[in-house]
């Protein structure tokens, strides 16, 4: 079986390397030089050299030269992980078998834009790891493999990241075989239980201390490594805020949101909507002062 592989985050990498080791055979990759939005974007080059597979640098993955240079390596799949822009009809239609994408939700739900960071900052509980036959829809196509998996109230960006890569390899293992004899079974969704995660915006990411302490906890979480941090606006500047601790302080009825209880051993306490927050690491050049108001 012949694959072209499309990918350019971290995510992308670890499913490459796990593809060569189960000496998949992968004729091309697609990918990017560089990129300005992915905050965990990764070269991929460096293992395409060292095991003579073609690459390809793309920025639109469905202009005809793309297409073209594609449809020359006859693949038999395309497996897309890791990519943040739209595979329209006529790649999507080249290759015998179909397009593989992946969602790391419980599809049909979920699906959209910045999945691990919206179940961290919703406080979901759970969520899956998810590929499938891409269609012209958004995360709409027929399911190939899913898993789903707890997120632990200690979860971060970062490790919820690990686990769906852990799960995803594990994944992969047991679907390439059923796809290489013809064994695979499809899945169809239930668009009726379908939702669309937003693009998140710049906004999305500034802690408002009128915000519970745990909504707080749930927004830093969430954006943390490898993703690009929440922030709070201090003397007019944006800081970022990479963790924080939910915390109890005897008699806090009485006090406004945002106002600076203790700053010790360069850790900021902070009075939230209904409980306080610790701000362990940070990027404050420098320190509020106790009594300040965030």
């Amino acid at each position: 079986m012949k694959i072209v592989f499309i990918g350019s985050v971290e995510f992308s990498l670890k499913v490459l390397e796990k593809l060569i080791d189960l000496n998949a055979g992968i004729v091309g990759v697609c990918t990017r030089e560089y990129s300005k939005f992915n905050s965990d974007f990764a070269d991929l080059t460096p293992i395409c050299k060292k095991n003579n597979i073609p690459y390809k640098f793309v920025d639109d993955i469905n202009t005809k030269d793309n297409i073209q240079w594609i449809k020359s390596l006859d693949p038999d799949i395309i497996f897309c992980f890791g990519w943040s822009s739209l595979i329209k009809k006529e790649l999507l239609n080249l290759p015998p078998t179909g397009v593989i994408g992946y969602h790391p939700a419980k599809l049909p739900q979920n699906r959209g834009r910045h999945p691990l960071i919206w179940a961290l900052v919703l406080g979901l509980d759970k969520t899956a790891s998810t590929f499938f036959f891409m269609d012209e829809g958004a995360d709409s196509g027929d399911i190939l493999s899913q898993v789903e998996f707890k997120i632990d109230i200690n979860d971060d960006a970062r490790s919820l990241y690990n686990k769906t890569i852990n799960i995803a390899l594990e994944q992969i293992g047991d679907f390439l075989p059923k796809l290489e004899n013809n064994t695979y079974k499809r899945i169809k969704q239930d668009h009726s239980k379908a939702n669309y995660w937003r693009k998140r915006t710049r906004k999305d990411g500034e802690i408002d201390f009128r915000m519970s302490a745990r909504a707080i906890y749930n927004l830093v979480r969430a954006l943390t490594k490898p993703y690009v941090g929440a922030h709070l606006v201090y003397n007019g500047k944006d800081v970022k805020i990479w963790k924080v601790n939910e915390e109890s302080y005897d008699n806090v009825d009485n006090i406004e949101a945002g106002k600076v209880l203790e700053v010790k051993d360069n850790t900021v306490l902070v009075k939230c909507y209904d409980n306080i927050v610790r701000i362990v690491e940070h990027e404050f050049e420098q320190l509020p002062k106790e009594g300040e108001y965030l």
